[in-house]
């Protein structure tokens, strides 16, 4: 997940939030039900991506124990990509959980 993705479903998030509170309820539901489509097909993406890293992680450990000529220095390259990913995915769920939170306590 990169940050130009998470800009990305963070800006449709908001015209979300923003085309809800600013249009009729026809419109609205209209344009949320797109963003919720697009965001969705966003997080869909970017897990894919997470899995993908983290297999070729795998795969690169495992050429190395079995005793292939692979370069170390690439495993762990492939493995700290992994693990960076990771911990930026499970950040931003924390922030998009936080964000949800905030949104349930507002008062309408």
């Amino acid at each position: 997940m990169s940050v130009g993705e998470i800009q990305s479903a963070r800006d449709l998030a908001l015209q979300a939030l923003s085309s809800s509170a600013a249009g009729t309820e026809a419109e609205s539901a209209g344009g949320t039900k797109e963003a919720a489509e697009t965001f969705g097909r966003l997080l869909t993406q970017a897990v894919d991506d997470l899995n993908q890293v983290n297999s070729e992680a795998n795969e690169a450990v495992a050429r190395l124990a079995a005793g292939e000529s692979v370069e170390l220095h690439n495993v762990m390259i492939a493995v700290e990509e992994a693990d960076l990913s990771l911990r930026l995915a499970l950040q931003v769920r924390n922030k998009l959980v936080e964000a949800y939170r905030e949104i349930q306590r507002m008062q309408v």
